[in-house]
């Protein structure tokens, strides 16, 4: 089995063992396809043959291309993204060492550049109170409302969002059903803005169990894309530039500074791992720090 057939078996098994999203598969792909160009350009042709001073050497060119020969003029991979490589190729070698098609890990001892943890950028109460009441009239203001009350409300995914059908939602009970990443199941709880928006929706008809929640044309889900471009359009009066994934975080930094409670926040989110959720006990504590200099007479600097 050539190394190309190796990867293409893994893949396959990786989709069908953890359910991941289109986007993490094709990550996937993307990152092994670098492992495996690096084997070509290196006359390497079994994973037997790699070792970790070959990994360390393509790790090397990849965060900083030669001035000469291949890859001259591109620009090197940033720190998560070696990181993310890296990741990828663990889980093959752990793949092919089960299968009994490697022997020894190439990976051993090898370490990546350090990665600079980027703090999430968030909207404030009122300005994420300011989003979600944006009406630009029309007749997609109803979608509009209900789609930005229940990001903000229950803090979705995108995916989760874009994926929901009217049979996933309680509204007597307050409540939404998501499938999140690995098929994982979450019940969640809506707020009431967001029950009032959704109900509002419903009545304008077709919210039958089976039907999308947020409908495109032909009555399609609403697609990932669509919903970008709606929540740019949206946004256009904010001094940030607004995305999906910043209502997710807001939603999670307001929650963790009214109730403190990590765990809580955590099992909202769907985090397989509490490390992902701490980090917006560093934005909490950002916020407290801003407030301590403004209002400490001890903190206050002379200008």
């Amino acid at each position: 089995m050539t190394p190309a057939q190796a990867v293409d078996a893994f893949l396959g098994h990786f989709a069908a063992e953890r359910a991941p999203s289109a986007h993490t598969l094709a990550a996937y792909r993307r990152d092994l396809d670098k492992l495996l160009a690096f084997m070509e350009a290196e006359g390497l042709d079994s994973f037997d043959r790699l070792t970790p001073e070959r990994m360390r050497t393509m790790i090397a060119r990849l965060h900083r291309p030669p001035p000469f020969g291949p890859g001259k003029g591109t620009p090197g991979l940033e720190p998560n993204s070696i990181q993310r490589l890296l990741s990828a190729c663990r889980t093959l070698f752990r793949y092919l060492s089960r299968e009994g098609r490697l022997a020894h890990d190439p990976v051993a001892g090898v370490r990546g550049p350090k990665v600079r943890r980027k703090l999430p950028q968030v909207l404030d109460v009122d300005e994420a109170k300011a989003l979600v009441e944006t009406n630009l009239g029309g007749t997609l203001a109803p979608r509009d409302t209900a789609m930005m009350e229940l990001f903000y409300s229950s803090g979705l995914r995108l995916s989760e969002l874009c994926g929901l059908h009217w049979g996933d939602l309680d509204l007597d009970d307050g409540q939404v059903r998501v499938l999140g990443k690995g098929n994982k199941t979450r019940i969640l709880p809506v707020g009431r803005h967001a029950i009032a928006a959704l109900r509002a929706l419903a009545a304008l008809g077709g919210a039958t169990p089976e039907k999308p929640v947020f409908k495109g044309r032909g009555g399609a889900p609403l697609g990932q894309r669509a919903v970008q471009q709606r929540l740019a359009k949206l946004s256009s009066g904010q001094s940030k530039r607004v995305h999906p994934h910043m209502l997710r975080h807001t939603f999670a930094s307001h929650m963790l500074e009214s109730s403190g409670d990590l765990r809580s926040v955590q099992e909202l989110l769907g985090h397989a791992d509490i490390a992902t959720t701490q980090i917006y006990t560093h934005l909490d504590f950002q916020h407290l720090a801003k407030v301590y200099d403004a209002a400490h007479p001890r903190a206050k600097r002379k200008s």
